[in-house]
């Protein structure tokens, strides 16, 4: 099971759930007639039975393939069946069904669907219809609506439901913005307000732990019922034990000559600029000391940085020497990368990579497409090692998710759209040679993307919808040079679409030291200081992303949460081409009638 699943439900918990929790076999399990046959029997028997029997069969046989370990193909006789010939009872049985399987694979928009008949149906036993309740809250948190699912889940502890709630109400509630947090208190009771206090605190302790602790301790005093002060949820339990592990200093090795010291002056200045704004705030701050890493004397920087007291490296920024440390077996001293090595994987302990990785983006665009409901991709790469790497992370994450690739261009840069776009087509002049194709997933800049849509159009393809990375936006609202981008859906980091992301510039990750680093014209740059503010952020909470990889740090530059190997995963915000700006764009979930929860704008 993914790590990623592990730490959204709760360690403890998710056994119990997906073993089936309070759903047990179900009425169709257990039909007499029927006992002693194979799924494969009931489905062949199927076939010959009226529409009422056949249904039940069919039940039947799902069931079975589950408990052979044939989920995919439990889930797809599950989902097909005539859900409108089943009796009451069998209905609610294949929607604990569906619910469960939908959860194990991930497939939050599948299982918010099995939970609406929790709105069909009004006498639903209790054992049934929390656990219903309980699955949609982890679907609405698995599809991004992070305000409804804490919600849901809240609603369903004060209904006092025979679950441990705690840890699957901090997933959704800890990534809500201040904004949000206060609109969720105004309209909630005391057992939702003492939720908004917690996640509050959470996210105005910053990196420090100590004032974290504090925080904790005056939280708890002030609600002492609350099911929360029982028992914290993991990560800040986790968080708590490490009180007095703060990083004091931060040792930085970034270039001061040579082809990359332009980019580390950017990120220097990030660095600087939030380090200044936390010290200013009353924040406990570590001491930076920057190390010219010009050389490439890994050896000689890691031991004049222990010489000096460091507990962190912050750097390299060279691609090839982070090749260099993620081979060995660890590193001298706790290290965040500034950049992604070459290798497959990272295998050096204490060591963390952290960039501004198109290869997220492009897992990213592929996990969003298929829970859109896609499944048959075309894609539009530039022609270059670059846009081949991109390609291979959207390729390798689309298969994973049995997604189809129906049709790729590797195109010229500089070359005509119009052919670009008719090769893949395939239809001399019409989309008929395609007409499978459900998505199209595009890598380019705004001077060559801009003609895309247009051209789809021209050739009968302009319903196609259109998933970009970051590279699409210029960085800057440019309304009558981006109208033909609309309904173009792309990604980019939080603080170059704050309308978009968080619903205005005041709610942005850093909000003080966004306005300190604004006053700029250059995108490319804030971006890179982004990245600054972001390698600072994460350096000094190194102790906590080791003893937690589930931690999340909202940043400027996206979500940010370590891999297993130690790769930090970015996940950016969505927005979409209206009017030729960029517009917030509302996620998997937000199309679904959820009963008595808000799904934000």
């Amino acid at each position: 099971m993914p790590k990623s699943l592990r730490s959204l439900f709760g360690f403890a918990l998710i056994a119990l759930l997906l073993a089936g929790c309070a759903s047990g076999p179900g009425p169709s399990d257990t039909r007499p007639a029927m006992q002693g046959l194979s799924a494969g029997e009931l489905l062949d028997k199927a076939q010959g039975q009226s529409a009422t029997q056949a249904a039940q069969s069919r039940l039947q046989a799902a069931h079975i393939l589950t408990r052979q370990g044939e989920d995919e193909q439990a889930l797809d006789v599950a989902r097909d069946l005539d859900a409108s010939q089943l009796t009451r009872e069998d209905r609610i049985d294949r929607a604990l069904l569906i619910s469960d399987l939908s959860l194990r694979k991930e497939d939050g928009r599948s299982a918010l669907a099995a939970t609406q008949i929790l709105g069909d149906i009004d006498d639903m036993p209790r054992d049934a219809q929390q656990t219903l309740r309980h699955r949609r809250g982890l679907a609405l948190t698995l599809v991004g609506e992070s305000r409804a699912a804490a919600e849901s889940l809240i609603g369903l502890q004060r209904d006092e439901a025979p679950f441990e709630l705690n840890d699957d109400i901090w997933t959704p509630l800890s990534r809500l913005s201040e904004a949000t947090l206060d609109r969720m208190e105004d309209q909630g009771g005391s057992l939702t307000q003492g939720w908004v206090e917690l996640a509050r605190l959470y996210r105005q302790s910053g990196g420090d732990m100590s004032r974290l602790t504090d925080a904790l301790d005056d939280w708890r005093s002030d609600y002492a019922n609350h099911p929360a002060a029982r028992r914290l949820p993991s990560d800040l339990s986790a968080l708590k034990d490490l009180r007095g592990n703060d990083v004091k200093h931060i040792a930085i090795f970034l270039p001061e000559s040579g082809p990359l010291a332009n980019v580390a002056k950017a990120i220097k200045k990030g660095i600087e600029t939030r380090h200044t704004v936390a010290l200013n705030q009353g924040e406990q701050t570590p001491q930076l000391t920057y190390y010219d890493s010009s050389a490439g004397n890994l050896a000689a920087l890691y031991a004049q940085a222990t010489m000096d007291g460091a507990q962190v490296v912050l750097g390299p920024l060279n691609k090839d020497l982070v090749s260099q440390l993620e081979q060995r077996d660890d590193v001298a001293l706790p290290t965040l990368a500034l950049n992604y090595g070459e290798h497959d994987r990272n295998q050096a302990d204490e060591l963390f990579q952290y960039g501004l990785s198109a290869e997220d983006e492009a897992r990213q665009a592929a996990k969003r497409a298929r829970m859109d409901g896609h499944h048959e991709a075309a894609a539009l790469i530039p022609d270059n090692a670059w846009g081949e790497r991109v390609f291979k992370a959207f390729r390798t994450h689309w298969e994973e998710r049995d997604g189809e690739l129906d049709a790729v261009v590797h195109y010229d840069p500089k070359g005509p759209v119009s052919e670009a776009t008719k090769r893949l087509l395939n239809a001399d002049g019409k989309r008929s040679g395609n007409e499978d194709i459900d998505m199209l997933f595009l890598v380019a800049l705004p001077s060559y993307a801009r003609q895309v849509p247009p051209t789809l159009d021209y050739y009968y393809a302009g319903d196609l919808p259109v998933y970009a990375t970051s590279q699409v936006y210029g960085g800057q609202p440019q309304p009558r040079a981006d109208h033909d981008l609309n309904d173009v859906m792309f990604m980019d980091i939080p603080w170059l679409i704050p309308d978009a992301a968080a619903g205005g510039e005041e709610a942005l990750p850093f909000y003080s030291t966004y306005r300190e680093l604004d006053a700029q014209d250059d995108p490319s740059l804030l971006k890179l200081n982004a990245m600054g503010v972001d390698a600072y952020e994460l350096a000094r909470r190194l102790p906590l992303i080791q003893a937690l990889h589930s931690l999340e740090v909202f940043g400027a530059t996206g979500t940010l949460q370590a891999r297993d190997d130690g790769r930090i995963q970015r996940t950016l915000p969505w927005a979409q081409f209206q009017s030729g700006v960029p517009a917030p764009l509302l996620t998997g979930g937000s199309d679904l009638d959820i009963d008595n929860v808000t799904l934000d704008p």
